[in-house]
């Protein structure tokens, strides 16, 4: 599937800015605003992925987010986006430490 780059950005953008857009595990307004602009033009370009957005439109959680986002960017892509939010940009190793 071919995705627009803004959409692709914005999504990245929900799922690094975390901390930002998300209380409690839970879009807050500035999430959704971003949401809502790239949800609408995700609809534009591909109206078959209208039922997941309605579904993260219902209910707006961090896990739904990710779940819409593996769909559109790929899961090697989220894994790697959830990663760097959680662990950081660097990667340690034992064996590095040893």
């Amino acid at each position: 599937m071919k995705i627009g780059r803004d959409i692709e950005v914005l999504l990245r953008k929900l799922i690094l800015g975390y901390t930002t857009y998300f209380s409690y595990d839970v879009l807050n307004s500035e999430g959704r605003k971003i949401f809502e602009e790239m949800a609408r033009m995700l609809i534009d370009e591909h109206p078959e992925i209208k039922p997941s957005v309605k579904r993260v439109r219902r209910k707006p959680t961090f896990e739904n987010i990710v779940r819409l986002a593996s769909r559109v960017l790929g899961e090697k892509e989220v894994e790697e986006l959830t990663r760097l939010l959680w662990q950081g940009p660097y990667k340690y190793g034992l064996e590095k430490l040893l």
